[in-house]
This record gives structure tokens, C-alpha cells and sequence, in this order.
């Protein structure tokens, strides 16, 4: 049954007018670099538009499985397809890991979270329906459903190895990059509740976090999400689109936020603080 005629699940035609559309994202992404808003995380502002974070990520993040599992389900029966080779399987598979980590438990791991307007979680929503349905509809009906196709595009057990290997240590790196973070909160509400008992004026307080991939680069949790996709592409091959264009889109949404938060921690922190720390590219910036 499809939720929305000829969209979800997409038709052929309908997924590769998105696919078009969607090499342009990084136009759109980029726009970043005329703004210093940006209304989430260290930037976020008072507003009557803000929704609070926790609130706001789940229900922004999440739609992006959710709209390719329901596609894996959908897509192939109406095209005659009976069962899907194992590769379509294990790219959704880490395809939804990865958002069960994001989505569903990372809001709430989180000792706190700064509220996020509305208007991001909005755009957020869209970027993940959109992404879900392009890798969603490649996966499940328009890219290769048999292993003579898989083979004819040139599918090797080795690269997809790699790819895997490659996943897994930019999700690994990304997690324990985020734990980081959070235990710095966690410390920072230590600080605080101590402060409160005491009868303290409490004041907000941040840091620059030093271990792990921090003490070489102030973001390596974006770092290593590129690192993730890479691998998702490696894995699915040259041929599969929808990740690559994934992966482009991420790096130019991303770089500008990264650009931009090194600047807020040399003002708040100074050079000195940060000296010898790329901001996201080790070896490059």
C-alpha cells in the first residue's frame, strides 16, 4: 500500500527525478557560509519558534529509517521481487544501525540538550525523507535485486569487506567522540548541582574536549561520520548512487557548521587553547 501515490514508495520515474534534484543538495547545503545563525547546538538562541532538543532530534532523525524500512517492505513486492540479494539486506541493515544510534538513543543519552527551531527541524525532516527514499528505493527495487546484477556491476567480497571494516570505525569513532562530549556535560551538571546546593550564582561553562580524536581536531565526530558513509559507499560500490550523494551532502551541510565552530572556539577559548587542533580534516584544516 503506498502512503503517498507514486512517492512513497517512489516510482521509478518519481526516484530518479529525485536523484536528479538531489546531486544539488550541496548548493543548498553550502548556503551556510552567508549565515552565522544556525539554530541548534552551541548557537541556538532564545525563540517562541524553538522546539526542545530532545523532542525535536528524535522526531527530525527519525524519519529517515523509518521511510527506507518501510520502502524495503513496500517497493520490492510491487515489482515482482520476491527476495533481495544479502548485500541489499546488510546496506539497510547498517543503514538503520546507524539511525537506531542517532535517532532513537543518542537524545536520550544525552545529559542535555539545547533546543532546536523549528525551522531546522523542518529542513531536517526533509533531508532525511528524501535520503531515505533515494538510498531506500536503490536498495530495494532500482539498483541490483539479483546477484548477476550485483556481480555485472562488478561486486567483489573484498571491497565490501573493506567497506564494512571502514563503516564500523567511523561508527565506532563517532560514538566514542559523542561520549566524550557527554561526559564533559555530565561533568559540567556535577559542577553545577554543587554550585546550586551551595547557593551559588551559576554561570554556563564549556570547555575544549582533550581526549580521544579531540586532543587532534575539535570535531572529529563529524569527521568520522564522513568516515562512516565513505565506508557505505565503498561497500555498495561506484554504482550505488543514493550513498554517495549521501556522503556529498553530509560534507557540505556539515563543513560549514565545523568552519564556523572552530571560529566560536578560538573567541571564547583563544588561539592558545586550541593551538596544534585541526577543526575537522586531520592533516588539511
Amino acid at each position: 500500500m503506498a502512503l503517498v501515490e507514486g512517492w512513497l514508495p517512489a516510482s521509478r520515474e518519481n526516484w530518479e527525478t529525485l536523484m536528479w534534484w538531489w546531486r544539488f543538495y550541496p548548493i543548498f547545503g553550502s548556503m551556510q557560509w552567508l549565515s552565522s545563525w544556525y539554530g541548534m547546538g552551541k548557537t541556538s538562541v532564545d525563540s517562541k519558534l524553538n522546539i526542545p532538543g530532545r523532542v525535536a532530534w528524535f522526531t527530525m532523525e527519525i524519519p529517515g529509517f523509518i521511510t527506507l524500512l518501510y520502502i524495503m517492505t513496500t517497493l520490492p513486492e510491487q515489482h515482482g521481487i520476491a527476495d533481495l540479494p544479502w548485500q541489499n539486506k546488510v546496506l539497510a541493515s547498517l543503514f538503520v544501525m546507524h539511525y537506531i544510534y542517532r535517532a532513537v538513543f543518542f537524545p536520550f543519552l544525552q545529559p542535555s540538550m539545547s533546543p532546536i527551531h523549528v525551522q531546522i527541524w523542518f529542513m531536517a525532516i526533509v533531508f532525511q525523507v528524501c535520503n531515505g527514499t533515494a538510498i531506500g528505493c536503490w536498495l530495494a527495487a532500482y539498483g541490483p535485486t539479483t546477484q548477476a546484477q550485483w556481480e555485472a556491476q562488478g561486486f567483489s567480497l573484498a571491497q565490501f569487506a573493506v567497506g564494512l571494516a571502514v563503516f564500523y570505525l567511523g561508527l565506532a569513532g563517532n560514538y566514542f567522540s559523542d561520549e566524550e562530549l557527554r561526559e564533559i556535560r555530565r561533568s559540567e551538571m556535577r559542577r553545577q548541582e554543587k554550585l546550586r546546593e551551595q547557593g551559588k550564582t551559576i554561570h554556563k561553562h564549556y570547555e575544549v574536549p582533550q581526549n580521544g580524536l579531540f586532543k587532534y581536531m575539535l570535531f572529529p565526530h563529524y569527521f568520522m561520520e564522513w568516515v562512516e558513509w565513505t565506508g557505505y559507499w565503498i561497500a555498495g560500490g561506484l554504482a550505488f548512487t543514493p550513498a554517495r550523494c549521501f556522503l556529498l551532502n553530509e560534507f557540505f551541510a556539515m563543513l560549514p557548521r565545523a568552519v564556523a565552530g572552530g571560529k566560536w572556539y578560538k573567541e571564547r577559548f583563544g588561539e592558545d587553547k586550541i593551538k596544534g587542533k585541526y577543526v575537522i580534516i586531520p592533516g588539511v584544516y
